[in-house]
């Protein structure tokens, strides 16, 4: 898979805010967020914090990593870290302290 093909990218929907990105399968949702000049919460960066702790509301992503700091409670309830995360369709997350840099 051409990683740089838009084909191969996602669109992100982050409420309560409206706010929009594009996902590229080699980057995490975070970065992808901040390339977009949307800030997102974030400490750690390596899925253990907690800090970037948000709802995926529709879509599907894979982690990065083999076990992130998440249950399997949080994990079945939607919860996910978007510092270790990578869409893999268009989503939606509650993100409420999202902001526009722009």
């Amino acid at each position: 898979m051409d990683e740089q093909d838009p084909k191969n990218a996602y669109k992100v929907l982050i409420l309560p805010s409206g706010l929009e990105f594009i996902a590229r399968p080699a980057l995490s949702l975070l970065v992808s967020a901040q390339q977009a000049q949307i800030r997102m919460p974030s400490s750690c960066r390596n899925g253990t914090c907690r800090t970037c702790l948000c709802v995926l509301k529709s879509g599907q992503i894979r982690y990065q990593i083999d076990w992130p700091g998440l249950t399997r409670e949080e994990k079945t309830e939607g919860y996910l870290l978007p510092c270790v995360a990578v869409a893999e369709s268009d989503l939606v997350l509650d993100v409420p302290d999202a902001i526009s840099l722009k």
